[in-house]
């Protein structure tokens, strides 16, 4: 018979190997390069047993669409790069602890920051599949199929090799919610309230590329004249994709599950939230202490802007705290010339400058 200590030690190992499973996230494709097809071994271990942070039903799609995966890897880097742009100033900077949940324990909290990882990762999947397709990297689908718009000029061509936002939509869409789609939550448990909630900020993020695609032209014609042009469907410049889910970041709608299973509004003073917008469940977390339990890395050590009364402000990035001043020494490119033809020669310049961080 096996001992006390032995059946608790295989109990704890497993609630141990649950957690690290429940942590784990596609996101570490980001940082776990995936190799293409091309590159594969004969004989070696298949490319998507080797992955981590798939979920079962990820793991399947990899299987049926390996060489998508690398276009999901850079789509979760540019998601993760341009959240670290827009929360740069911000008491919590979206910062990657490890290589396994990329986040870290923050991400089990439903806060808006978490609604903002979420979309912002989702649309970058949207983002790297659909150029992907009009680069042909990938045998199931190519240009953009989109109709001609009713507004283009009739002599204007409709053609050239458009990205292909829909097949991009349709496929994050099946691999990022997979995950969530395929659990069964008991109806109105918290549990099922954070996977709605995820749903709805992955559709949002989504949507966001999709919409802000628009129509691109170039011209063609004798000496420039611009006598003809011709059109396609092209994606909006990432940066503008990060900068929308922002603005969804701050007007967030806070959500609770109710008994029926289903998101509604904590305060039902404010409008409902379409498809389109972000939505919480949980209160963000207090970044300005480091705090194993919810993943918060803290702000001490961060720089802030002694002069700014914004959230890079130190008064703010600090916490009250106070701020340490150190000085340093910066090189810059400075007196450049023009040289003809064709280069920019330039000299460099040193300054000492003051910097603060934060207690």
């Amino acid at each position: 018979m096996p001992s006390l200590m032995s059946l608790f030690t295989a109990a704890l190992l497993s609630s141990w190997a649950q957690l690290l499973t429940d942590a784990s996230s596609w996101w570490s494709l980001a940082l776990n390069p995936v190799q293409r097809p091309e590159m594969f071994i004969i004989g070696a271990q298949p490319v998507c047993s080797q992955l981590p942070g798939l979920s079962p039903g990820q793991r399947k799609l990899c299987q049926l669409y390996q060489e998508h995966m690398s276009y999901i890897g850079e789509g979760a880097k540019t998601g993760i790069r341009e959240c670290q742009h827009q929360f740069r100033q911000r008491r919590w900077n979206c910062s990657a602890v490890d290589n396994t949940s990329v986040f870290g324990r923050v991400m089990q909290i439903g806060s808006r920051e978490t609604a903002f990882t979420y979309a912002v990762s989702a649309a970058g999947v949207v983002n790297a599949i659909s150029r992907a397709c009009r680069e042909g990297e990938l045998s199931t689908c190519g240009c953009s199929r989109t109709a001609r718009p009713k507004d283009l000029p009739r002599d204007w061509l409709w053609g050239g090799c458009g990205d292909n936002v829909e097949y991009g939509y349709r496929f994050a869409k099946e691999f990022v919610d997979a995950r969530e789609r395929e659990k069964n939550f008991a109806k109105g448990s918290e549990e099922q309230g954070r996977a709605l909630m995820n749903l709805q900020n992955n559709e949002a993020g989504r949507r966001a590329v999709y919409k802000m695609a628009d129509v691109a032209c170039k011209c063609h014609g004798v000496s420039g004249s611009c006598s003809l042009k011709t059109c396609w469907l092209q994606l909006a410049e990432f940066r503008k994709v990060g900068d929308r889910l922002k603005e969804k970041y701050d007007s967030a709608a806070a959500m609770r599950i109710t008994r029926q299973g289903k998101l509604e509004l904590a305060n039902s003073r404010f409008n409902q939230p379409t498809p389109e917008d972000l939505v919480y469940v949980d209160p963000s977390p207090d970044y300005c202490l480091r705090n194993e339990t919810t993943g918060s890395l803290g702000t001490q050590g961060r720089l802030c802007n002694k002069t700014s009364e914004g959230m890079d402000g130190c008064e703010l990035m600090c916490c009250g705290r106070g701020y340490d001043r150190f000085k340093s020494v910066q090189v810059e490119r400075c007196h450049c010339r023009f040289h003809w033809c064709c280069f920019v020669r330039c000299k460099k310049c040193t300054e000492i400058v003051d910097q603060y961080v934060c207690k």
